[in-house]
């Protein structure tokens, strides 16, 4: 059945029948429903956030309105949560593990092991070389007992490694330092002590360009060793920094229908849409624009081919997160183009929808 006008303009890029479920609405009818409300019967609708979002009373209501799953942006990350080896900043983590325990939300932890973001204390010693395979992985155990350990019970799922795997078409991991001190172990035991931390957590691989065909079989090609080996990982995490126009359809599914052949649960971890088609490419003569109607009706299709596909496999997307709540602020504002604005989530700067199709 056709969605009631007022649905349709309460919430951004709604195609009446595409990107949200098809039911009555009156059965969600509560002032404060939200995102999370229309896709209860489908899967937890997450987003990236930070401590000082959530003391602030609008982000804080405009979060619980919509979302039921939070995600650390960047306070859980190696470098801001252990900057020194004797020294642990919990405050910001714990801030948010609280909001959420507070509101009954899902909580995922990202993440533990990744090239970026690690302090360089955990790669040298005292005299700055490079330390050894042994000592790295103390440090990377004690790190991964000390973050998993103190939030045990409380966060369900961690991203256990972040963007291992190679750009490079022949090339399976990055040479990153965690590789060249330990090689892949550090992938192995990475998942090994994250589960021995806490035994009930669901442990994730997650990464970029999925839908890359060639980084996409590197990427299972790797998940398959580790699965085949009985490694604890138990999901993938699809990062989703998508375009207006990438990935396609068919693209999207054949990764879902790819990483399922393996028994592994996915979940969509940073979604958002860019309006530029770029990339990640480091192009400085990109000129600076502003969101058009055309490129909002672009970005309004991608979404909503997006959600299509993520309702159609929901027997296997156990979450979908957004990274970050709005345009107001996002992580690909000046990037990869300084001096530029990106529009690329659900909301417009004033935590308002965007103006749908048809409206």
């Amino acid at each position: 059945m056709n969605l009631p006008y007022k649905a349709i303009v309460f919430f951004l890029l709604i195609l009446v029948t595409s990107l949200f479920p098809i039911y009555s609405f009156g059965q969600a009818t509560r002032n404060d429903s939200g995102l999370k409300d229309y896709y209860r019967d489908y899967f937890p609708i997450g987003v990236a956030v930070t401590a000082k979002q959530l003391a602030d009373s609008d982000q804080q209501n405009f979060i619980l309105t919509h979302f039921n799953s939070l995600t650390a942006e960047n306070a859980m990350k190696m470098g801001p949560i252990h900057p020194k080896e004797n020294l642990f900043f919990w405050k910001d983590t714990d801030a948010i593990v609280a909001f959420a325990q507070k509101h009954n939300l899902k909580v995922r932890g990202h993440n533990l092991c990744w090239h970026n973001q690690a302090p360089k204390w955990m790669f040298y010693d005292e005299f700055g070389k490079l330390v050894s395979k042994e000592v790295l992985l103390q440090r990377l155990k004690d790190h991964i007992y000390a973050v998993v350990g103190r939030y045990r019970g409380q966060i369900y799922a961690w991203d256990v490694v972040n963007e291992a795997v190679s750009d490079e078409p022949d090339q399976l991991l990055r040479n990153s330092l965690w590789y060249q001190i330990c090689g892949e172990d550090f992938i192995y035991k990475a998942f090994q002590y994250a589960h021995e931390a806490d035994p009930k957590a669901i442990l994730f691989y997650n990464d970029y360009n999925t839908e890359n065909p060639v980084k996409r079989q590197l990427i299972y090609k790797l998940l398959k060793k580790m699965r085949d080996n009985g490694v604890p990982v138990h999901a993938i995490g699809l990062q989703a920094h998508w375009s207006f126009n990438d990935p396609s359809q068919e693209r999207l599914e054949s990764t879902i229908k790819l990483f399922t052949s393996l028994g592994l649960k996915i979940q969509i971890t940073e979604l958002d849409v860019s309006i530029y088609a770029d990339g990640n490419l480091q192009d400085k003569t990109v000129p600076v624009s502003i969101l058009t109607a055309e490129r909002e009706q672009q970005q309004a299709e991608q979404y909503s081919m997006i959600f299509k596909v993520f309702r159609k496999y929901k027997k296997y997307i156990n979450g979908v997160t957004f990274w970050n709540l709005s345009d107001k602020y996002s992580w690909l504002d000046n990037f990869p183009v300084r001096g530029r604005k990106n529009y690329p989530l659900l909301f417009d700067t004033q935590l308002k929808p965007k103006k749908p199709i048809g409206a």
